[in-house]
């Protein structure tokens, strides 16, 4: 694919985090997490502590994170389960970055209900901001990627921004994002029309008393 990312050549990579450890806040985080499961199945710990791993890369490059092979491998020595096994989570789910990216990951879901609903639009704002899918711009800011299905399908067009989702998008609400973060603000989350979560535009259709607080309900039970 011609907007895949670029994996970093293997012997920089174990240069730089073959000696990859749990900061000693981490390594107290790591511990819980695999205590919640019974002896003999740490290796369902495997999920939580990829991301784990993946925040303290991104704390030390000041970037969203990305997972080296040498970090996978200390995830894998520390739950005793094959490097294989590990490398298979972390290929199968979106979530984990498999090379670097910028300090801000944008992620536009171009499935079917959001390419309805713009995400067109969304990669036109992304493109016209020097973003490219599967690169990174070259002040390290932004990385765009495109991505499957979200789960916001109500308030598509959508992207995920690191742990953030910006939904009801159009072409200058998402530019307005990306002028925000680069700018150092932070935008509004959420939609970004005027409703609430995945609720009707213009505010509720039924119930209306009930909303409004006009109505004491609590009679109507005796």
């Amino acid at each position: 694919m011609a907007d895949a990312v670029h994996i970093p050549d293997e012997a920089e990579t174990r240069a730089r985090w073959g000696a990859f450890a749990w900061t000693a806040e981490n390594a107290e985080q790591a511990k819980k997490v695999i205590a919640r499961y019974p002896a003999g199945r740490q290796q369902s710990a495997v999920m939580p502590l990829l991301d784990l791993a993946q925040r303290q890369v991104g704390a030390e490059t000041q970037t969203n994170g990305w997972l080296p092979v040498p970090v996978m491998e200390y995830i894998a020595d520390q739950l005793e389960m094959p490097y294989m096994r590990v490398y298979e989570v972390a290929t199968f789910y979106t979530m984990y970055n498999l090379a670097p990216v910028g300090r801000y990951h944008v992620q536009v879901c171009g499935t079917t209900p959001c390419m309805l609903r713009g995400s067109d639009d969304v990669f036109s704002a992304c493109k016209n901001k020097g973003l490219v899918k599967g690169g990174t711009t070259p002040d390290g800011l932004f990385t765009l990627s495109e991505v499957e299905c979200l789960g916001a399908c109500a308030n598509a067009p959508m992207v995920q921004i690191n742990d953030d989702n910006f939904e009801d998008l159009t072409y200058d609400s998402m530019s307005a994002i990306l002028d925000d973060l680069a700018a150092g603000k932070q935008p509004k989350i959420g939609p970004q029309i005027e409703r609430q979560t995945s609720c009707p535009e213009g505010g509720p259709t039924t119930l209306k008393e009930m909303v409004s607080g006009n109505h004491d309900y609590r009679g109507d039970w005796a």
